[in-house]
């Protein structure tokens, strides 16, 4: 059907009639749009109905066209029109001129019309259709065009009215080729298809004008470029709507032409940009340098921008031509433009990679340089500061700022780094990467490739060596002073001075090098012995290459020779035994003979003094000594090269025979030689050896050559030879050998006999002269021991190398490889000299490094007196108006470096800025602000009046920036400078304020601009308090005064602003004026007497005859201002004046006259559903203030706050106080209105809609200085600090004025319903007018009327103020406002709001904003809002909690709201700058955690499942919240103890539901907070540093601050379940400072209580009982099964404190009960401990002379006395001190003291109760349970038995029960029965076998099993027992036993209790039944 239809108009459009008629119809804009939608064959129906719809009708006037003069020119004939659709030539364009007449006729399709109205046309989504098609690429249509006509459409159809703002700014603007001439010939009809084809499309235009425009730009006239360059930024845009970067892929032969005219413009720009580069020199002027610089900028952002538009990068590398290439190259290079223009820089750096990669390789290292020279610039200012420093980034800094030393050449940089260097490894507590990254960058100083760093480096190094070790520091010590050289002392530095820096070919550095060297080798005297082994440990690798330096006539050589030799007493020497031998061994291979000898001589000695040395050959006599000197100079060297074949040759069997016959004693030495010899052609291939060196092949060649020096060696020397070979190769390819045999002496002196004994043979001796290589040289020969970053790949085994400075300075008897020829740790400068010489790249460094250097512009500035010049003119004031216009620019100026540095002001500019301002009179520039009486006169001139007032509008927007620049400014002197420049600037403002005048006279500009600046200024706290000349009340009266009379004179007495605008922005700007002076005068005033300063008589002028009343009616008409702001603000001054009492009633008593009164007009503002929420929320906080004051329940007379009064005028019932106002809510139904508030709410971003905010058709000011737009600029998240400091004061009294750049908050908009999304219109529908007890003051009907009624939205500011509403209700109703909330389900609702995804993906785009972000301003707004907002629903859930838990404890709330919470609290802020926010989130931070703490509290049982899954599930960012938390405990101690209190009670929570579930077994088993401490790896390190944390923030706080109570509360929950927390306690030395702690106070209560008067025992509030109970208490739980923590605790004498404590710990129970706690966990399962117990306690810890006992007094002594106390008072203490005694018995030196205090006859004295079926005592069985313990051991039991009666006592006390231990008398028999020596006392005594024999009856399972083992145990090999237990009824009751188990216990083997039992009746049975 579509195909008919487009075929019927394609018939059509060929006549005239019908294509108007279908024009008019709308058909170009209807087919537009159809052609995107449907398939591609009908797309080019569509084209050509388009086509005719564009054809010209021949009747057009000739006067309404626009065509070519064809004079010139002839126009191309029919056929030849179908090769091309423009003509080639456009000369033409030269000629063309506006028509005479209007062009309102014009036919739409003529590209050279300009459209009134004109429509934005989006990409076309189908994609081209290739070459076929001649415009693709055009924006719109890409189909076929058979003909171009010049409205194509990519250009904007006139049909549709458009909404694009860049297009309608520009409606009025003349078309630019209507300034040409052009004849326009009278048209006929015949010419219509010529005219067609000689129209421009869009694309053409723009191109064309690109054509002719670009090649001016390279004239010499400044006004030229500039109006070339507007005119090229208008074409730019038309370019990005006409053209696509499709054209590049184009073939079709429009495409081609665009192309290749487009590549010329873009060549041309190329060359325009070079041009005007190269012609900025020093031969040109000053002026034309500066314009050719102006054009270089303006034209290469152009072409960027027009690449960026036109051409995608990656393409540029096919099509841009040369000369752009270069251009980029130049533009890439300049660094003004990559500072200021970032994004074009960037985009010119990737063309420039895809162009030329040798340009862009200059470029990456000039980058690279200057990132050096920022390094070394910041590296030189931070490393001068004082104060902690971050030594890790200032050693990152360094290592950057060596690759710009080929620029700048600034030596004193290289001793600031090595001064680092050293004071790092002076430390001994520096970091093991600290240290390390520190030496690297020394060593690339060391080795770098510029001589004078090199030079310098070994000279400071020498300049330390010299100051550390000199002769001058002979009387200094020597611990204080060598410490600086240990960063000398390490085997890298080492061998970087000894291979590279002696060998230096610039003498400079190979001086210094050798002097620091000796100064090493001399210097043992001048250090430490620790310092002198770390020398010599570092020195020890770098021996092999530092003797090739031996030279007994060098200083330096000799000092080498010297390590080799012994001490003279005949110690050591120098170096380790070994190390000096391998020494002495390799300067036998030095080339200097002199060396050789002497070392020859040093090896002599040793060989005499070897163990068994006249057993061996070859004897040492001189004439071996003669042949040795050369022995190792060989002729042929060895290659040491082996094979690594892939695959194998010979079979591993075949090596194994071999191997056998090389071994065998039995096989001829022939047959061995033969077989070694083969073994070494073997061993060639390194694939071979794994098998001999399993087969142990090195130890059996050293078992050979021990063999032949011996004095029998000669049988066995045919074999040495192959020997030595396969050593050597099985050595070369396995290092770990190489390492092992190096060390064993005896090897090496091995070899050197048998070099000896082979002197002759010169094969063996170089096969010795290899190993000696190979094992002397292999610390050297591994390069990446030497290396900075170790290699990724380890070398191949096969391979060994060795420095190219030992093949320089030994004769080596082998071929190795070489490496290190340069120093590995050499760096490579990333610019060459000819790059430096290039003029762009040394002016990107010389800018560099004077922007770097003098830390930014502006310094830089300050460096070229440019604040001088500009002092001059604000010193003096201006003579004239010329004068004042200069100062006008240079105070905007001024205004605008103070904007662009707000966020990061220079502090020495505002103190500059400041010094000015404060300077004594004449000021001019705080004097201009006030005119003086001539000036007044002048303002006639109506020129000078505006120059005037434009200079004062100037100064007022420098003052409010400048206000508004401190912010973040922590310098004092700056501060206080500030501070009075605050008062300074109030007071001239005051003077501006002119209200003595009638209000007629007002300057209204003005009057509101002096308003607007006081608005900036009394927004800042303090701003009165800092003249010397007025008090700080006076001033705020005198402001009263003034802005009260404002508000009287411009709103009062007009009648507000209900017929007229005149003067809304004085009112506004006063009313904020006046709510930021009520936080003044509350701040500075100590009472509230200042109220009535704010009271203006009530009524009005008609009612003079009336008596005059003072109050607040003034304030009540502007709640009701038609303007929201006004509402806003009146109604925050309403809320501050009633945080005072005074203020309540006075505004009470303001409202008498108003039906309703006070509570009735704010309950309806806030109710009414059309009020704007910012306005409503501040209606909130009055009423939340009324309700702070107690009200009473009835009518109290003479009372002054009844609260609300309700009077029903039927019954002529009145109410007041509490009833009254459950009256009013009921009325009003407010909490049905709440629950609707809370579902309308809206959460998205708020924005202002230029459309619609102003409703009255006015458009305010966006001027960043002004206030026209206060919301913008409101502070809302303040409150939270304000309720945080003062919780009783609900109010909004810290409301004020803030940067518009700061934190800020946007209150509610009234915005359009079409501005909400469309899925939530319904949820915004304003419902109708609540029914109210007072309605609300009626709005101006008469405007309402005419404007559509706005959809208001509910916003999280609002619901904030309800939530606190909420709080302050349930405090004065609990119970039934807690009800209503129930019936409203209103707790639901707000907790459903609460969801943390919006505030993430806020903070996401704060972090990492997209294009298409809102501004940063009003992002941070809406997470403010929204922290407030949780905030205050925190608070409020916790009063829930504490009235009544249930409203909160239920699982559809409770999980999402603690998911939500905990997501908000893992909220990762690291990268958010703003102050105030992050504020605001600790905040927020510290009442989530609050709310938590109180659910754990009051509904653990509900509440601790879900927070525990919730921290599970984000555990690593839950630890790093909670390490963040603690670290901020300084600056938000709120927040640290908030969290830690959380952490304390999560773990506690946890542990009482462990100890609940532990008999459950049914419990499923879950993931708590104790196991993830302990179990999970991730996040390691955050918990090391959250415990670190913790204990620093208890050992750092004073003992009364409640942050170290805190602090100690969770530490004790973390070592209770938690075995890592212990560890890093222990770690961190808690327990030693525990104990030392308790010294202290040991000692403080020793002092105190020798002073006359003093208590022995302080007070509890004095701190000392607490500060003991906590050092205790952590101690008890750090020892908790930590065996290591115990021994720690041992070493730090834990017990004789204890001891030394004692006397006061017997004064208090509580700290008893601890400290016997911590005893008991001491002493469990650790012997040591038990055992300190037992000394004496020492003189270290002194007690006093009343309780200090015998020299053997112990503690173990004081705990036996206080046991046996009987009964004690404390039954508890009782109870810890016997089940301590139960842990001392089980160590053998406990008992035996206990033995000797005789302290078990205590036992004996016990009572019994009366009666069998009576319960043992408590006290006994505390008893029982200890001689259990002590009859665990044969001593113990001993004792027991020992105790005269005490066999007895037991079996009386095994006949009572005792529900917990009801066998323990059974348990004590058989422990003892076990005994050999103790089975004759026990079967003496019939009562212990009687009842033994009884247990086997008992009703108790464990009892019969421990009567039968018993028995077992007594009877098991003592035959006098087998005896006497058979002739008694013992055997009886075993059968009886042994039948009734088999009976019941019949799948015994399930039970191995019941399997026990069954073996011991068994083998009872059997001993007794056996003869």
């Amino acid at each position: 059907m579509k195909a008919e239809v487009l075929s019927l108009l394609n018939r059509l459009v060929k006549y005239s009639p019908a294509v108007q008629h279908l024009v008019d119809l709308g058909a170009v804009e209807f087919l537009s749009k159809l052609r995107a939608n449907v398939e591609p064959n009908l797309q080019a129906e569509i084209d050509g109905i388009l086509d005719g719809l564009f054809i010209l009708p021949s009747e057009v006037p000739a006067l309404c066209s626009a065509s070519y003069q064809t004079d010139q020119i002839e126009l191309p004939q029919p056929p030849e029109i179908l090769t091309g659709y423009f003509p080639q030539d456009r000369s033409h364009f030269q000629q063309m001129e506006v028509p005479p007449a209007p062009v309102d006729t014009v036919s739409q399709n003529s590209s050279l019309s300009y459209c009134y109205e004109v429509r934005v046309t989006h990409h076309s989504q189908n994609p081209s259709p290739g070459s076929s098609s001649p415009r693709p690429s055009v924006v719109g249509r890409t189909g076929q065009r058979p003909r171009g006509d010049g409205q194509d459409w990519d250009a904007v159809s006139s049909s549709g009215s458009s909404s694009h703002a860049l297009v309608n700014s520009r409606i009025s603007v003349p078309s630019p080729l209507d300034v040409a001439h052009i004849d326009l010939p009278e048209l006929e009809s015949e010419d219509t298809l010529q005219l067609q084809f000689q129209q421009l499309s869009l694309p053409q235009f723009c191109v064309c004008l690109l054509e002719s425009t670009v090649p001016l730009l390279r004239t010499g006239s400044r006004q030229m470029i500039i109006r070339v360059l507007e005119l090229l930024a208008e074409d730019l845009i038309l370019i990005g709507e006409a053209i696509s970067v499709d054209i590049w892929d184009d073939s079709s032969l429009f495409a081609i032409d665009m192309k290749e005219k487009l590549l010329a413009v873009l060549g041309s720009l190329g060359e325009t940009v070079c041009y005007h580069q190269s012609s900025i020199g020093v031969e040109h002027t000053e002026a034309v340098r500066r314009l050719h610089r102006m054009a270089f900028v303006s034209i290469s952002l152009f072409a960027a921008r027009l690449l960026q538009m036109l051409l995608p990068v990656e393409k540029a590398s096919h099509f841009l031509p040369e000369s752009m290439s270069a251009a980029l190259f130049l533009v890439s290079l300049d660094m003004p433009i990559s500072l200021e223009y970032p994004n074009i820089h960037e985009a010119a750096v990737a063309y420039l990679e895809q162009l030329n990669s040798e340009n862009y390789s200059i470029y990456k290292r000039a980058a690279e340089a200057v990132y050096s020279i920022e390094c070394t610039c910041n590296f030189l200012s931070d490393v001068g500061k004082e104060g902690e420093k971050n030594l890790l980034e200032l050693v990152e800094m360094a290592d950057h700022a060596l690759h710009s030393f080929s620029y700048h050449y600034h030596l004193p940089l290289i001793e600031e780094i090595i001064n680092l260097c050293s004071k790092i490894w002076k430390s001994a507590q520096a970091s093991p990467l600290l240290q390390g990254e520190s030496q690297k960058v020394f060593l690339r100083m060391l080795s770098h490739p510029l001589l004078q760093v090199k030079v310098e480096t070994y000279h400071c190094c020498l300049e330390i060596v010299k100051e550390c070790l000199g002769i001058h520091n002979v009387t200094k010590p020597v611990s204080s002073l060598c410490s600086g050289i240990h960063f000398l002392l390490h085997p890298k530095v080492l061998y970087e001075i000894s291979a590279f820096g002696i060998q230096d070919p610039k003498n400079e550095v190979n001086a210094a090098a050798k002097a620091i060297l000796l100064y090493l080798l001399q210097g043992q005297l001048m250090m430490t012995a620790l310092t002198w082994n770390r020398f010599i440990e570092s020195l020890c690798p770098v021996i092999p290459v530092l003797q090739g330096y031996a030279d007994p006539e060098d200083p330096l050589g000799n000092c080498i020779l010297l390590l080799s030799k012994a001490s003279s007493e005949g110690g050591e020497g120098v170096l380790p035994c070994t190390t000096r031998l391998k020494s002495i061994l390799r300067l036998l291979l030095v080339k200097k003979p002199s060396v050789r000898s002497l070392a020859l001589k040093l090896l002599v000695c040793h060989l005499t003094r070897e163990e068994g040395a006249e057993r061996k050959r070859p004897a040492m006599d001189a004439r071996v000594l003669a042949r040795a000197t050369n022995l190792f100079i060989v002729k042929k060297p060895i290659e040491l090269k082996l094979d690594d074949r892939k695959e194998l040759i010979i079979k591993l069997e075949t090596v194994e025979k071999v191997y056998e016959i090389f071994i065998s004693d039995d096989i001829d030495l022939v047959l061995r030689k033969s077989a070694a010899e083969q073994l070494a052609v073997i061993m060639q291939d390194i694939k071979m050896h794994a098998v001999v060196k399993k087969l142990c092949l090195i130890d059996k060649i050293i078992e050979y050559l021990n063999e032949c020096v011996g004095e029998d060696g000669e049988l066995i020397e045919c074999l040495i030879q192959p020997s030595l070979t396969l050593l050597r190769k099985v050595l070369c390819a396995d290092p770990g050998a190489r390492v092992s045999l190096a060390q064993q002496a005896s090897l090496l002196t091995l070899l050197f006999r048998v070099s000896l004994i082979f002197h002759e043979d010169c094969t063996v001796v170089t096969e010795v002269g290899a190993l000696f290589c190979l094992l002397l040289f292999d610390e050297v020969s591994k390069m990446d021991m030497w290396s900075v970053i170790p290699p990724s790949q380890p070398a191949s085994p096969s391979v060994f190398s060795l420095p190219v400075s030992i093949f320089r300075r030994y004769h080596l008897p082998v071929h190795v490889l070489g490496h290190h020829a340069v120093s590995p740790y050499s760096i490579v400068l990333p610019l060459s000299a000819d790059c430096l010489a290039l003029k762009p790249v040394s002016d990107m460094l010389r800018i560099a490094w004077n922007l770097s250097w003098y830390h930014g512009t502006e310094n830089l500035l300050k460096q070229m007196n440019s604040e001088t010049k500009i002092q001059e003119f604000l010193q003096v004031l201006p003579a004239c108006i010329e004068d004042e216009k200069l100062l006008i620019d240079i105070i905007h100026f001024l205004n605008k470096l103070l904007k662009e540095q707000r966020k990061n002001s220079s502090v020495e500019l505002l103190n500059w800025l400041l010094e000015l301002l404060l300077r004594p009179s004449p000021n001019p520039l705080l004097d201009l602000l006030v005119l003086t009486e001539s000036q007044a006169r002048e303002e006639t001139d109506d020129f000078r009046t505006a120059v005037r007032q434009q200079l004062q509008k100037e100064l007022m927007a420098l003052y409010n920036t400048l206000l508004l620049s401190f912010g973040a400014v922590t310098n004092r002197k700056c501060l206080e400078l500030f501070y009075v420049f605050q008062t300074q600037l109030a007071l001239k403002l005051l003077q501006c304020l002119r209200v003595t005048d009638a209000p007629h006279f007002y300057g209204l500009p003005s009057l509101e601009r002096t308003l607007r600046g006081m608005a900036h200024l009394t927004a800042l706290p303090g701003w009165s308090s800092h003249s010397p000349l007025a008090k700080p009340l006076e001033i705020c009266g005198k402001y009263l005064a003034g802005l009260l009379e404002v508000i009287t004179s411009f709103y009062v007495e007009r009648g507000g602003n209900a017929m007229s605008f005149m003067g809304k922005g004085v009112t506004k700007s006063t009313i904020l004026c006046l709510l930021h002076l009520s936080h003044e005068m509350m701040a500075e005033a100590q009472s509230s007497e200042w109220m009535p300063l704010w009271f203006l008589p009530l009524g009005g002028h008609g009612e003079e005859h009336t008596p005059m009343q003072q109050g607040l009616a003034w304030l009540i008409p502007l709640w009701v201002d038609r303007d929201p702001e006004v509402r806003f603000t009146s109604l925050g001054l309403g809320s501050a004046l009633t945080t005072l009492e005074t203020g309540c009633v006075a505004l009470a008593n303001s409202c008498q006259n108003i039906s309703g009164g006070l509570w009735g007009t704010v309950v309806n503002i806030l109710l009414d559903q059309s009020e704007c929420s910012m306005v409503r929320r501040e209606a909130a906080f009055i009423l939340q203030n009324l309700l702070v004051i107690p009200m009473p329940s009835v009518i109290v007379k003479d009372y002054t706050w009844q609260g609300p009064c309700v009077h029903d005028e039927d019954s002529g019932l009145s109410l007041v106080g509490k009833p009254a106002l459950q009256a009013l809510l009921y009325h009003c139904h407010f909490y049905e209105h709440l629950h609707q508030m809370v579902k309308h709410c809206y959460l998205g971003l708020y924005t202002f809609d230029s459309s619609c905010s102003a409703p009255n058709g006015t458009s305010e000011s966006s001027d960043l200085n002004g206030l026209d737009d206060s919301l913008k600029f409101w502070r809302a998240p303040s409150r939270m600090s304000h309720q945080d400091r003062d919780p009783s004061s609900l109010s909004t009294s810290e409301t004020m004025v803030a940067s518009s750049s700061g934190s800020v908050g946007l209150s509610s908009p009234v915005t359009s319903a079409a501005s909400l999304p469309e899925a939530s219109h319904d949820q915004f529908v304003a419902p109708g007018q609540p029914e109210t007890v007072s309605p609300r003051l009626p709005h101006d009907s008469s405007l309402s009327a005419l404007l559509p009624r706005p959809c208001i939205l509910v916003t999280p500011p609002l619901l904030s103020a309800i939530c606190s509403l909420s709080d302050s209700l349930l405090v004065i109703a609990p119970q039934d406002t807690a009800s209503a909330f129930r019936q409203a389900r209103l707790i639901e609702l707000l907790c459903g709001i609460a969801d943390a995804t919006l505030i993430e993906t806020c903070v996401q785009e704060l972090k990492a904003p997209l294009p298409s972000s809102p501004p940063v301003e009003h992002t941070q707004a809406q997470v403010s809002f929204l922290l407030e907002y949780l905030a205050s629903l925190s608070r409020f859930l916790q009063s829930c909690l504490l009235v009544d838990p249930d409203l909160v404890i239920q699982d559809e709330l409770l999980k999402p709201l603690i998911t939500n919470i905990i997501r908000v609290l893992t909220i990762c802020t690291k990268d958010l700058f703003d102050a105030e926010l992050a504020l605001a989130f600790y905040q927020t931070w510290t009442h989530l955690f609050n709310l938590l703490a109180t659910l754990l509290r009051k509904a653990g049982t509900a509440s601790l499942p879900p927070i525990t899954t919730g921290v599970a599930k984000h555990w690593a960012a839950v630890v790093d919240m909670f390490c963040k938390c603690v670290g901020l405990s300084t600056t938000s101690p709120s927040l640290c103890t908030a969290s830690l209190q959380f952490l304390s009670i999560l773990l506690t929570e946890e542990a009482k539901r462990r100890q609940r579930d532990k008999d459950k077994t049914d419990s499923c088993p879950s993931s708590t907070v104790a196991s993830l401490l302990d179990k999970t790896q991730e996040n390691q390190k955050s918990l090391e540093q959250l415990t670190e944390a913790i204990i620093q923030c208890y050992e750092g706080k004073p003992s009364k601050d409640v942050l170290k109570r805190v602090a100690a509360n969770v530490l004790l929950s973390l070592l209770a379940v938690s075995r890592r927390a212990q560890k890093l306690a222990l770690k961190a030395d808690l327990i030693d400072n525990c104990i030392e702690q308790m010294k202290h106070i040991s000692a403080q209560l020793s002092l105190d209580s020798l002073r006359p008067g003093k208590a022995a025992l302080r007070k509890k509030e004095d701190g000392f009982v607490k500060e003991l109970s906590t050092a205790m208490q952590l101690l008890r739980n750090c020892l908790y099964r930590n065996e290591e923590g115990k021994e720690a605790a041992l070493e730090a004498h834990l017990v004789p404190v204890l001891h030394s404590l004692w006397p006061w710990l017997l004064m208090d129970d509580s700290l008893m009960q601890i400290a016997l706690q911590l005893l008991c966990v001491y002493t469990a399962n650790f012997p040591n401990g038990c055992s300190s117990l037992c000394w004496s306690s020492s003189g270290q810890y002194p007690v006093l002379a009343g309780y200090r006992g015998a020299p053997g007094n112990s503690l173990m002594l004081c705990i036996l006395k206080l046991a046996s106390q009987v009964p004690l008072e404390n039954p508890t203490v009782q109870q810890m001190v016997f089940m301590f005694l139960s842990n001392l018995a089980l160590s053998h030196d406990c008992k035996g003291v206990i033995q000797k205090t005789n302290f078990l006859q205590n036992f004996l004295s016990l009572t019994l109760p009366k009666g069998e079926n009576k319960r043992l005592s408590n006290l006994t069985i505390l008893w029982l349970k200890l001689l259990l313990n002590i009859s665990y051991g044969e001593d113990g039991q001993q004792m027991i038995l020992r105790l005269d009666g005490g066999l007895d006592l037991l079996t009386e006390m095994s006949k009572f029960k005792h529900k917990r231990s009801p066998c323990l008398p059974l348990l004590i028999f058989h422990n003892i029965c076990f005994s050999p020596a103790n089975k004759p006392k026990i079967l003496a005594n019939e009562k212990v076998l009687s009842v033994l024999a009884a247990s086997l009856e008992s009703e108790s399972p464990s009892a019969r099993r421990i009567g039968a083992a018993s028995l077992w145990a007594l009877i098991h090999n003592y035959q006098k027992a087998k005896t006497t237990l058979k002739n008694s009824s013992i055997k009886r009751r075993v059968d009886e036993a042994y039948s009734l188990a088999k009976k019941t216990f019949s799948d015994s083997e399930e039970s191995p209790l019941n399997a026990y039992y069954l073996k011991c009746l068994e083998n009872l049975l059997q001993q007794l039944t056996c003869p």
